[in-house]
């Protein structure tokens, strides 16, 4: 069913994707998003990637470099950002969140999954997956698996090799190494924050350990979150003993990565995946009238919801509603729009 469908990763300041940048998959130039609270430089990469725009590389040689190859890393959302205010530790989260309800596509053995989740990716994620508005949210000083503090800026000479120790490498991207620039590493010692990941990453699953960290004004912080679980070729989840197949119990929304203050409830930024029928985008891998993707199937019309549903069932869907009038058909227009859309 995964090969009805076509991926694009987008990326903005608020939840509404009609105000986000596409993403270039696996290339090195960076994309920058600001608004009043923040600004933000990142690079997604994708292995094995055949989504939009289609130009994109199918790899990146960022998955060369240790530790990715040999932990066989799938993804990576590596991201710089220099907030615009202090923010505290304890309030600064990532993870997922979600507009409308996922209760009721929850797949057996849910919890099973979200226990091994939490043991192999990120022991600090909580959240409420069966509430109207979903999340799952860790907080980002343990959550992501890299964290440089301070602005470094990297000089190399002729003759030397890139390596993994800050800021943007030729051909890669953004390339992050634990620690940070002199002051950087300083505030971290100061509080006593260890030097190793593993070890930062306890440090900061303890609550109180947070409080004492401030993610400072005018400082950038190098963050990359990366890990071999989530393909998104065949669309799987693909945890330690146990596999569960997305696409089966997917209800049309994207996967959103959000970085947020939870304590005003502000979106930093957002990194938005989103599937779309092979046949609602065009050659040059724009969307086709009428088409928006991130919406869950019960705000579909009854015509494209049985296309969705067909496309996940294997079958070929049938032409957009948007495009029956190229078809010799009745033209009837798609709405995606609902009063309850969130922003």
């Amino acid at each position: 069913m995964a090969h009805n469908y076509i991926l694009q990763v987008t990326t903005g300041t608020e939840y509404d994707i009609t105000k986000h940048q596409i993403v270039p998959v696996n290339s090195p130039k960076t994309t920058r998003i600001e608004s009043e609270d923040v600004t933000v430089e990142l690079n997604v990469r994708i292995q094995n990637y055949r989504g939009l725009p289609r130009e994109s590389p199918s790899t990146s040689p960022y998955f060369d470099l240790p530790p990715h190859n040999t932990a066989k890393d799938q993804y990576s959302i590596a991201f710089k950002f220099t907030p615009k205010s202090t923010i505290n530790g304890n309030d600064l989260v990532f993870g997922n969140d979600f507009d409308h309800p996922i209760r009721d596509r929850l797949p057996p053995g849910f919890s099973t999954a979200f226990k091994i989740v939490k043991w192999a990716v990120d022991p600090g994620l909580d959240g409420d997956v069966y509430a109207d508005k979903p999340y799952l949210y860790g907080p980002a000083a343990s959550s992501v698996n890299i964290l440089s503090v301070g602005d470094r800026e990297k000089v190399k000479d002729d003759d030397e090799e890139d390596d993994d120790d800050g800021e943007e490498v030729e051909d890669v991207g953004l390339i992050f190494e634990e620690g940070g620039d002199a002051d950087g590493i300083a505030a971290r010692k100061e509080i006593g924050v260890p030097d190793a990941i593993a070890a930062r990453k306890k440090f900061f699953l303890n609550e109180e350990n947070r409080k004492t960290w401030s993610f400072k004004e005018g400082v950038a912080y190098g963050c990359d979150f990366y890990n071999p679980y989530l393909d998104f070729n065949d669309f799987a989840l693909r945890l330690p003993g146990f596999t569960m197949p997305i696409m089966k119990y997917w209800d049309g929304q994207g996967l959103r990565y959000v970085l947020k203050n939870r304590a005003t409830d502000k979106v930093l930024f957002v990194v938005l995946f989103t599937l779309y029928l092979k046949e609602d985008v065009n050659e040059d891998g724009t969307l086709k009238e009428g088409v928006e993707g991130g919406k869950p199937l019960d705000l579909l019309s009854e015509d494209d919801k049985k296309r969705y549903e067909a496309a996940k069932n294997g079958e070929t869907p049938a032409p957009a509603a948007s495009n029956a009038k190229a078809e010799g058909k009745e033209n009837e227009k798609t709405s995606y729009t609902n009063d309850d859309d969130v922003d």
